[in-house]
């Protein structure tokens, strides 16, 4: 948390100070600079740091409890942001003995034991990682923590999570949290049954496709996140529900989210920022 708060305020200090000098190049020379331009601070500071490949990352598991349950389904697709291009993708089965979610994802258990390349799989798993430079995933939090288990490889690697860390532009009409069929609907994407991990890794792919700002957005969302607790009365609780805060989630009895500096500026209701090593 500390080292978020620190990595904010550097931006701001860098940004204050090359404003400056900026200006007064301006006064000096007669000359516009970049930094009046529309652009905001932090997009400016962070371009040369804009993700060019992102690997978009699916998981299907046996139940919500990865102590208890097993992750039987991977899907990837690599992305190519600057041209909007699928570079390659892949899905592979790991084997289980039972699947408790076979009703929501359809995968019955006795097909992730038939013979199948899976170390082979892992391995090109593997080096489409190594190639990306985000991983971006619909509820990352879920499906990051399957990583590192049986026979998954630990993925070392910056998330980004296209539902709580990825603000969609507000005329695509979308709420807080949007699902990935919503998402999917919003950009004109056709929308189909199945519900495989490939499935939902294609539904972002052509969102991205279709995405005028993604560089911006990808900026935004790779910001440093801070937990802030809404600071409103029972009655203007539908304020914190419409930015997309959570009541009971991170903070149990108040509203919270994970949000930048930016992003808590543009609220129209007063937070707390929540540092829980005090």
């Amino acid at each position: 948390m500390q080292n978020r708060q620190k990595e904010s305020e550097q931006l701001g200090f860098l940004y204050e100070t090359t404003r400056e000098i900026s200006n007064k190049k301006e006064i000096d020379l007669g000359v516009k600079s970049s930094l009046n331009s529309k652009k905001e601070p932090v997009e400016i500071l962070r371009e040369e740091r804009l993700p060019k490949n992102i690997l978009i990352l699916d998981t299907e598991t046996t139940g919500l409890d990865n102590k208890n349950d097993d992750c039987l389904e991977v899907g990837s697709i690599l992305f190519n942001v600057k041209t909007r291009s699928v570079l390659a993708q892949q899905s592979f089965l790991l084997p289980v003995e039972n699947n408790n979610a076979e009703k929501i994802n359809n995968i019955p258990a006795e097909i992730t034991r038939l013979p199948q390349p899976l170390s082979e799989a892992i391995k090109y798993f593997e080096s489409l990682v190594r190639v990306s430079d985000v991983i971006v995933a619909h509820n990352a939090e879920f499906d990051m923590k399957w990583f590192g288990l049986n026979k998954l490889p630990e993925i070392d690697k910056k998330w980004i999570c296209s539902m709580d860390d990825i603000t969609w532009p507000a005329d695509r009409q979308l709420k807080p949290r949007p699902s990935v069929r919503d998402l999917a609907l919003a950009y004109g994407v056709p929308v189909w049954n199945a519900h495989r991990a490939l499935t939902d890794c294609i539904y972002l792919a052509e969102v991205f496709k279709r995405c005028s700002e993604l560089e911006k957005l990808l900026i935004r969302a790779l910001e440093p996140k801070i937990l802030f607790r809404a600071e409103i009365s029972y009655e203007e609780r539908d304020l914190a529900k419409r930015a997309g805060f959570r009541w009971n989630d991170a903070i149990k009895g108040a509203w919270s989210k994970r949000m930048s500096r930016l992003e808590m500026e543009k609220l129209d209701f007063p937070v707390q920022e929540v540092d829980f090593n005090t």
